[in-house]
């Protein structure tokens, strides 16, 4: 059974501009966002015994995507389109989205934000001068590069698997 709503995957490495493109496209489309960098602040990062340790934060973040995706099904149920602003760093992270937003009848769209990195690392500065719509913590150089290092560019055939589910 497809539901008649979409979600939208937002994806790119730190600094890309995905929650203000996610905003923008959530007004496009009506729809629901969801930001995963919001979530934490909110509900995790003032309890944090350090914000570098990166088990206690992936446990957290697992637990606002199962909310987050048992959310966007309910949306999709009564046809509201909800934008996933969750990272989405690594293939394998893409494809247990795509795996669930299939399984629950979804349709999907990828958002591939392929920006310089020095770009990236410039927008990095300027909104960690707190001023920014999308500030949510600080990113140090040293956050900006682990999650560098972890980042994947979705290849040709991972894009052409994306749009070969959505047929």
């Amino acid at each position: 059974m497809r539901l008649g709503a979409r979600w939208h995957l937002v994806t790119g490495s730190t600094g890309a501009g995905k929650s203000t493109f996610a905003r923008d496209l959530t007004a496009r489309v009506g729809g629901v966002r969801f930001s995963i960098d919001e979530w934490m602040t909110a509900l995790y990062w003032m309890d944090s015994p350090e914000k570098k340790d990166f088990l206690w934060a992936m446990e957290r973040i697992g637990r606002c995507e199962a909310q987050i995706a048992a959310v966007a099904v309910s949306l999709a149920a009564v046809g509201v389109d909800a934008v996933l602003d969750l990272g989405f760093t690594l293939r394998e992270h893409r494809e247990a989205w795509l795996k669930r937003a299939r399984e629950a009848g979804v349709a999907v769209e990828l958002h591939v934000l392929d920006v310089p990195v020095e770009v990236r690392w410039g927008r990095v500065c300027e909104r960690n001068g707190g001023t920014s719509e999308t500030f949510s913590f600080e990113v140090t150089r040293e956050m900006f590069d682990f999650m560098e290092a972890r980042w994947e560019l979705p290849s040709a055939d991972e894009l052409a698997e994306f749009r070969q589910r959505e047929e």
